[in-house]
């Protein structure tokens, strides 16, 4: 039987649309996934679209983005590319990454993606539904839209909002967000731009980010209420967890509470940087201060410099070699400086990137072949398809442990035999998941493809504690809670907010 004839049968759906970008859909789908998982729900998250670098691979090696995998967590279930069918990596001027059920299968321009793209990704959504409601008769949907849902150039070609929304007969959601200003005019004006079956979806309104005293809000509620004929089940208060943003413009704003660090953390704002939740674990670690950098300065004040994983490894290389970034980053590590680089970031700590297919930033031949950064003496070749997979291995340096966590990346590296090799060691068993050396001088280098590598506790803690040696601090006290659990008491820190202040009971019948 196929979906469309089911669907009056399975729960109601809910989905959460945004008056725009950044309202703030992906948190509130996140606690909501919570809410009905602690009430005996079997709740699900899907995004039919969503476009992110800031990607996670599921256990069959599909790639899908990680804000559904964090809803998926906050559900208590494992992430599914199925969650997050369709998903767009730009990779810069007006070009982007096709990726569908976790493989990638095109690159398109922003002008050709709904001529070329909008049907077969109608279709993959459409699949993808199917597809979790067989396996899961019981669950409930938690959509999330995006962006708005009335960009009126693009609305008859929205693979991802209220195509969903009609298709599921779902209970909708509109989520504004107050800290931006005009909170009125943002409501009144999505809702008298939708279609009325449209507007007859929509069953609550959440006012989010609120700050001061609730009470002061509620002529504004009831004008709102009134005017729209649409309840306000929610005012959410500003909180102060945060969670990964899903544009790496928003790391910028992101700002450490610490005032006096013990360790002062240098993380490169590369222009195609990608998944930056790889970062999370350490903004969680009371001692340590994070920046980014974004041009070339000293660096000397750094305890430890960090190179993110990147779309396009040889435009940031570029990058980095023109904004004298490269030669900062030598001179620091001559000044005994430590330096780690993760994935893009360790391929451009070796000495050659070549790029034969032009797939990683090349404009022209003559950019195939360009120098590293020249700190490991490894080289890497690109070739036409990517390898994406979970990863469980174990650690040789800075400690022996367990490692879990994922590859996603095109590329091969290896040493290169015209280099001085003999100072550099593996830091996995699985010997080409990363690379280190040892400065004569003081100071390490190293490079992994292990995305999530700081989420494993021993490792990152034995990896803080030779900074904190070579400081002359303490070692770190024994941790007595992980990452992961403190992920979780995030999650449902954030819940219990979101229920304080959500009357979720109208939407589940």
């Amino acid at each position: 039987m196929k979906l469309e004839a089911k669907l009056h049968t399975i729960k109601r759906p809910i989905m959460v649309l945004g008056t725009s970008s950044g309202a703030g859909k992906s948190l509130t789908v996140t606690a909501i996934c919570r809410i009905l998982k602690n009430l005996g729900e079997e709740p699900i998250p899907f995004k039919g679209q969503n476009m992110s670098n800031n990607a996670w691979v599921d256990w069959n090696g599909g790639e899908m983005a990680y804000s559904q995998a964090l809803q998926a967590f906050a559900c208590g279930i494992t992430p599914s590319s199925e969650m997050n069918p369709v998903l767009l990596k730009p990779q810069g001027n007006s070009t982007s990454e096709v990726i569908h059920l976790g493989k990638s299968i095109g690159i398109t321009t922003a002008k050709n993606y709904y001529k070329d793209w909008f049907i077969p990704g109608w279709e993959i959504i459409i699949k993808s539904l199917g597809s979790i409601y067989k396996k899961n008769p019981n669950c409930r949907l938690i959509v999330e839209g995006a962006g708005s849902p009335v960009e009126m150039n693009l609305i008859h070609r929205d693979l991802t909002n209220l195509r969903v929304a009609k298709y599921l007969n779902a209970n909708c959601i509109l989520v504004t967000d107050i800290e931006r200003g005009g909170v009125f005019a943002q409501i009144i004006g999505t809702l008298e731009l939708m279609k009325p079956e449209e507007k007859k979806l929509i069953k609550g309104i959440i006012i989010n980010r609120f700050r001061g005293d609730l009470s002061l809000f509620e002529e504004g509620k009831k004008w709102i209420e009134s005017k729209t004929k649409v309840p306000v089940i929610g005012i959410i208060p500003w909180l102060n967890d945060t969670f990964p943003p899903e544009d790496s413009l928003d790391l910028l704003e992101k700002k450490s509470r610490l005032t006096y660090p013990e360790i002062k953390v240098g993380i490169i704002k590369l222009p195609s940087i990608s998944n930056f939740s790889d970062f999370d674990p350490l903004e969680n670690e009371e001692s340590i201060f994070i920046e980014w950098i974004k041009e070339s300065q000293n660096l000397k004040n750094y305890d430890f410099i960090i190179l993110p994983g990147s779309k396009q490894t040889i435009k940031d290389q570029k990058f980095l070699e023109k904004s004298g970034l490269s030669q900062d980053i030598r001179e620091y590590s001559n000044n005994k400086g430590n330096i780690i680089g993760i994935c893009g970031g360790l391929q451009m700590l070796g000495t050659f990137l070549e790029d034969p297919f032009l797939k990683e930033g090349s404009e022209n031949f003559s950019e195939q072949k360009i120098r590293g950064i020249g700190l490991l003496p490894l080289k890497t070749t690109f070739f036409e398809k990517k390898l994406t997979r979970q990863i469980s291995s174990e650690s040789l340096w800075p400690c022996q442990s367990k490692i879990n966590g994922f590859e996603i990346h095109n590329g091969q590296t290896e040493l290169d035999n015209t280099q001085n090799s003999l100072n550099i060691n593996h830091i996995f068993k699985d010997l080409n998941l990363g690379w280190y050396k040892e400065n004569i001088e003081g100071g390490t280098i190293a490079g992994t493809y292990i995305h999530g590598i700081f989420e494993n506790d021993i490792w990152r803690d034995q990896y803080i504690n030779l900074i904190r040696k070579r400081k002359g601090l303490p070692a770190l006290k024994k941790r007595t809670s992980s990452y992961k659990v403190k992920r979780e008491s995030i999650i449902e820190n954030l819940a219990n907010e979101f229920n304080k202040h959500l009357n979720i009971s109208s939407l589940l019948n």
